[in-house]
This record gives structure tokens, sequence and C-alpha cells, in this order.
């Protein structure tokens, strides 16, 4: 049994785990009390799903180990960095009437550098999570987890990606690169904050989002705070809804190894709380639009990513493991809306002037 103080949320959570079956099935009780109140949750997940076929088995057996410790099989991952990166270089370059090469060669750029740098987070965290990974049915085949490369290979190669990721920096000014260098402490640290708070998610969405921040300042050379704080900010609470949806996957086995998560936190109450993060994060979201002036087909496209959202909260089965990874890759539908609205608007601007 486990016990923790949440004071943020003003709670306190005891946890009590129990084998219920001679299947091995495994119960998650949590009790929350908030001035006296508790419920419970039971977190009895459906069976892994078949893996799917992918072209990694197409590839030869000294190089696959590495393309799945970058996540290349999966390249949502990637999707979810790179659009956040798209709403603040849009948004700069609606506010800079920028000449419509700019943002698409920044576009570009910040797309290479999703795709290198999702997978250089990939290899740190499965460096810090080797051990954990080994608990948890959905990673204990990850290659560091399952022995088919070692920490040392691994750190090779995450050298080799982070040289990658430094050489598309380093095509930004100044700031920007003095910006996007100290989103590292973020990313290194995010592993080890779900074994000391139930908010990880939250760690996360600082680290996944920096993007907004950098995507300004790669074209205005410095950043607008008045439009990016809410912009990043709700770009955060995206974060925390999807990777809540996505943790709840393996919250069977991350309460015994002793992994923190919002999903555990939540339990029976995420999709009322999810709700209100999804209307915050798309509030946010527009607000920043409203202060950066943006255009009446932004913020349509806004409204239909918030009832994507809310479609998706409140239609995954946070029992089966199959619903909450269509779940988890939904809300990348609904960034794509986003993005999706500030290029139309930003070229309505463009062939308006």
């Amino acid at each position: 049994m486990s016990s923790c103080a949440c004071e943020g949320a003003n709670c306190q959570l005891s946890t009590n785990f129990k084998t219920l079956n001679d299947a091995g099935n495994t119960e998650l009780l949590t009790s929350s009390s908030t001035t006296g109140s508790a419920g419970f949750f039971a977190a009895k997940l459906s069976p892994l799903p078949a893996n799917a076929p992918s072209w990694l088995s197409h590839v030869p057996q000294s190089a696959k180990p590495y393309l799945m410790l970058a996540r290349l099989d999966k390249p949502i991952g990637t999707l979810l960095l790179y659009y956040p990166c798209t709403w603040g270089l849009l948004m700069s370059s609606y506010a800079l009437h920028s000449a419509p090469l700019v943002p698409l060669w920044y576009l570009t750029l910040f797309g290479t550098g999703a795709f290198i740098m999702r997978g250089a987070g990939c290899t740190i965290n499965d460096l810090w999570d080797r051990d954990l990974d080994r608990a948890v049915a959905r990673t204990r085949d990850r290659p560091l987890a399952s022995g088919a490369i070692t920490p040392g290979q691994a750190i090779a190669f995450l050298g080799g990606q982070l040289t990658l990721g430094l050489g598309v920096l380093t095509q930004l000014n100044w700031y920007s690169i003095w910006l996007g260098a100290s989103s590292l402490s973020l990313v290194g640290i995010y592993p080890l904050m779900k074994r000391v708070t139930y908010w990880p998610q939250f760690v996360l969405g600082l680290a996944f989002n920096w993007g907004t921040l950098l995507g300004w300042s790669a074209l205005a050379g410095v950043v607008n705070w008045q439009v990016c704080l809410p912009l990043y900010a709700g770009s955060i609470c995206w974060t925390i809804v999807y990777d809540t949806i996505y943790a709840h996957q393996d919250k069977a086995d991350d309460g015994p190894a002793g992994i923190r998560s919002t999903a555990l936190l939540f339990g029976d109450q995420t999709r009322p709380i999810l709700t209100g993060f999804s209307a915050a994060s798309m509030s946010l979201l527009s607000y920043a639009g409203y202060l950066n002036g943006q255009g009446l087909l932004f913020h349509a496209a806004v409204g239909a990513s918030a009832v994507e959202m809310l479609r998706i909260v409140w239609s995954t089965d946070y029992e089966s493991r199959e619903s909450c990874w269509k779940g988890f890759v939904g809300c990348g539908r609904a960034g794509l809306l986003v993005s999706l609205g500030l290029g139309v608007d930003y070229g309505i601007s463009k062939f308006s002037e």
C-alpha cells in the first residue's frame, strides 16, 4: 500500500493494490478524500491488443532496435511535438505579415527538428525508465528494457540525435538558439517526474510545447509574451488531456511499479476533469488568437477542435487500451485543426493585402 499527499489538489490519496484472481488481473482501488468525501475507481484494463504489422519488420535486425528506440513506427509523437511549433510560427507570420516563403521554410525546418528531437526525447526517456518499463506490459519489449541494446549504445545513439538536432537549431537566430537549448533541462527531468508527482503530464506539457515560444521567436527574433503565454498555457492543457488518456493504458501496471500519473490521480473523474482542461486549452488558444488579431476562420477552427476534444474525452473507454490509444491519436487531429485554421487565416490575410 502506498499513500501520498497531493498539495496542489488539496487532497489525500491512498492507493491499495491487490491481486483479484488466479488469472493475474490486478485491480487498482484509489480512495481520494477532499474535505471528507471519498471515491473509488477500479482499473481492470482489457488485454493488450495484438501488435499490427509494421514496416519495421522489413528493416535489418541490427537497425531495428534503434528505430524502435526513436519510435519511428509511431509518428503521432512527432506530430504532437510539431503542431505547437506551427502555432507559434503561423501566429508570428500573421502578426509580421511575413512573405509566404518565410513561414514555409521555417515550417519545414521545425518539422525536421520535431522528427529528430522527438526521437531524442524517447531515447532519454527509455534510458531513465528501462527498469520501470520492464514492469509494464506495454513497454517491457522496448529495446533497452528487453536488452536488445545496451545503455552505452543508446547513449551513443542519443549523441547522434542531439548533434542532428543542434544542426537544425543553429539555423535559427541567437535568441532562438538559446531559447531552444534551454528546453533540454525539461526534456531531461520529465522521466523523473513520474516517480515523484502525480503530475508528470504537466512537466511533459512544459517540454513538448516549447515550440510555441520557439516558433514565434524564430521569425520575430524575440518572444511576444503577451500572445505566447496564453498560447503556451493552452498547449500545456492540451498535452495534459492527451497524455492522461495515453497513461490510462498502463494504470493497472503503473501503481504497483511506483509510476505516478494524472490517470491514477483523476481516476473515475477523468472525463469531467479532462473536459475542464479541454475547455481551458481551447479558450486560451482562442484568447491568444484574439490578442494576435486572428480572423474568424482561426476561431472557427479552434471551435471545431474543441468539439473534437470533447468527443474524444467522453467517447473513450478508459478501461480499454485500444480505445485509449485511439483517443490519444484523435487529440492529434484536434491539434491539426488548429494548425489548419492558422494556415488558412494567414493565407487569406496575404491574399487580401
